[in-house]
């Protein structure tokens, strides 16, 4: 005799098929099957395929059911608010935008699909009543300004960017096929171990198979990417904030200096606001100021430099 279903098991099954089901695109039972054996939620293809018949013949949901071809396909249709939430509040649909927007490129791709349901209810119910006028004007009244010349960002490969993503998230090695900036290609296994958005660019911090230095791959100039099924465990010699403040993205080598320089007052009244370290101390000179800071050595900070002309007299820049 076979065991009946426990029915909050179904419930919660099909709770998950819902949120899984996408409103762009379409996806078949078995990839959806696949989805949710990922997420722990192992079902046999059969009963995925049962449930999806279910939700399309109520037409509660707004499933739609490609029959043209097999396997059948399905998704949300166009007019389908998707499974919600209930009713979020003003300042969560606020939240939820301002997430999708400033986050987007940095959140893991299965959870940004994960999350859809919610910033297009977000954006729904920001655009339906008067009660939330003022957060929607809020998303007129903020914005994230760029500190030199504005640049379009280069365009990454869908796909890069989803393999990257699930290889960095899972500790999984990723197969890439690379080029780099003097045009030549290459085919290489690697580890990864961090993405950076640096002004319009994404970066990939990794190592190459073998060698346990990191390197920093563009994400543009990927040709293709494809997480491996093979996992690694994350070196505990790296640290990814640590890499950042030894100056690599601004290609130092983490060698620090004490810095010393004399600049017009003008030009250099924002780095006595905004320091270039904890431990800065600055003279004021009559038309100068006099700056002392322990920074990390790279040409990020050479070019910083010399964009302030002669406005800008070194005094001393020396290892430690």
């Amino acid at each position: 005799m076979s065991k009946r279903p426990n029915p909050h098991d179904t419930l919660q099954l099909s709770i998950e098929l819902l949120h899984s089901i996408p409103k762009r695109g379409t996806i078949t039972a078995t990839e959806l099957q696949k989805k949710l054996a990922n997420d722990g939620f192992s079902r046999e293809t059969r009963t995925i395929q049962r449930l999806l018949e279910s939700l399309c013949d109520a037409d509660l949901y707004g499933i739609e059911r490609d029959m043209s071809s097999k396997p059948y396909r399905y998704r949300w249709k166009e007019s389908a608010r998707g499974l919600t939430i209930g009713s979020l509040s003003p300042q969560e649909c606020l939240l939820l935008t301002l997430a999708e927007q400033q986050l987007g490129s940095l959140l893991p791709s299965k959870l940004m699909k994960s999350m859809n349901g919610f910033f297009d209810q977000a954006r729904s119910q920001l655009g339906e009543t008067a009660k939330t006028q003022r957060e929607r004007e809020w998303l007129d009244k903020v914005r994230v300004v760029s500190t030199s010349q504005p640049l379009l960002p280069p365009k990454i490969d869908p796909d890069v960017f989803e393999q990257v993503s699930t290889a960095l998230y899972g500790n999984q090695w990723l197969d890439v096929d690379y080029k780099n900036a003097e045009g030549e290609r290459k085919n290489s296994k690697v580890m990864p171990l961090g993405l950076a958005q640096q002004g319009p660019r994404m970066y990939l911090v990794c190592r190459f198979d073998g060698y346990d230095n990191e390197r920093c791959l563009a994400l543009h100039r990927f040709i293709s990417a494809n997480a491996s099924t093979l996992t690694f465990e994350r070196p505990k010699d790296f640290d990814l904030k640590q890499f950042d403040d030894d100056g690599r993205f601004g290609y130092g080598d983490g060698t620090q200096i004490r810095l010393s320089f004399r600049i017009e007052k003008g030009a250099g009244l924002h780095v006595v606001e905004c320091p270039l370290s904890a431990d800065q101390q600055v003279v004021d000179l009559d038309d100068d100021y006099e700056i002392t800071a322990t920074v990390a050595d790279s040409d990020m900070l050479d070019w910083w430099l010399r964009g302030f002309g002669d406005s800008l007299t070194f005094i001393y820049k020396g290892r430690l």
